[in-house]
């Protein structure tokens, strides 16, 4: 284990959850690493909390940087990063001791350049939410393609906080940033490149959902644009589908069309006009793939349900689904 793992901590107002996931990272079994904390911009003392902790264990490097969002101060920290693998945990979470030990081997045993974890979410009060990505049985490889299909079909994990990735696959691509759910964007582009991914039936990351979280809650003018970005998310899905995997088209209307209603679930009612251009385009999308839709095995009832609801009266539907949530 001679290798040096690089692991990148993006931080922000989080001086509460800090030293807990600093400390888990600092007791893992494979030793050889470098951790880098990087303060985008903090505004209550957690700038000054880092460097408290580098003072603790000598391989903590800290960086200070204006605030940009957590793309940004992952793409700083891998500009600094000096490992021959890289991992990242964000500023609420935990790891187990072993997991990038178990990673690690799994890369090097498989041949493959990146392992994932399982994760296991975790609510304020102590209580174990139900998992959103369900680890396989036993370890696997999953190829690429598979994996690609897996992240169309929502039951994929494109987090990168669960993965450990040789430093190489970032050297030509990049954290895209302004935007939201940055993780899908970077991981479909990057499942071009490889063989497939080593996946552990351990859940080894701890994903902490607590109130006011920092790095969870989105303000009312930041919600809907994820949402926003989740179907340029599917744009961008579908144009690499159709040029490299067009055995996976029904898959990417699926995912088109799922993320366009839950767009169509979010935003606020008074965006819902003639003159917003992209909500327009979500309804165009909506009404001219109805039919695919409707005879698309990849989709649910359930799904199919509001695909018919929003096609024929998007506006009546939300207003009806605002007042059915309130009771």
């Amino acid at each position: 284990m001679n290798d040096l793992i690089s692991v990148i901590i993006p931080i922000y107002n989080i001086k509460d959850c800090l030293p807990r996931c600093v400390e888990s990272v600092c007791k893992q079994t494979y030793t050889n690493l470098e951790i880098l904390l990087v303060d985008d911009g903090s505004t209550d003392g957690t700038g000054e909390l880092c460097e408290s902790l580098a003072k603790e264990d000598s391989r903590i490097q800290v960086f200070h940087k204006p605030n940009g969002g957590s793309s940004s101060a992952r793409n700083l920290g891998l500009m600094h990063a000096k490992g021959d693998f890289v991992g990242f945990v964000d500023s609420d979470d935990w790891i187990d001791e072993e997991m990038y030990e178990t990673l690690y081997k799994m890369i090097t045993s498989t041949g493959m350049k990146m392992a994932q974890a399982g994760r296991q979410e975790e609510a304020e009060d102590g209580t174990i939410l139900a998992p959103i990505c369900i680890p396989p049985m036993q370890d696997e490889v999953i190829d690429s393609e598979t994996f690609f299909k897996e992240l169309l079909l929502h039951r994929g994990d494109c987090s990168f906080c669960t993965k450990l990735c040789k430093r190489e696959l970032f050297e030509e691509k990049k954290f895209p940033e302004g935007v939201l759910n940055e993780d899908f964007y970077l991981m479909i582009h990057l499942l071009g490149g490889i063989q497939g991914i080593a996946s552990s039936h351990k859940q080894m990351y701890h994903v902490y959902y607590r109130i006011g979280s920092n790095t969870r809650k989105k303000s009312k003018e930041e919600f809907p644009r994820v949402f926003a970005d989740c179907v340029d998310n599917a744009e961008v899905a579908m144009e690499l589908v159709q040029k490299k995997n067009p055995d996976l088209i029904p898959v990417a209307l699926r995912f088109g069309i799922f993320q366009r209603l839950e767009y169509l679930l979010h935003i606020p009612i008074k965006q819902m006009q003639k003159n917003n251009s992209e909500y327009q385009a979500v309804i165009a999308f909506i009404r001219k793939n109805f039919l695919k839709g409707m005879g698309n095995q990849h989709l649910s009832l359930k799904n199919k349900c509001y695909l018919f609801l929003f096609a024929f009266a998007p506006k009546t539907i939300r207003r009806i689904h605002k007042r059915i949530r309130k009771l």
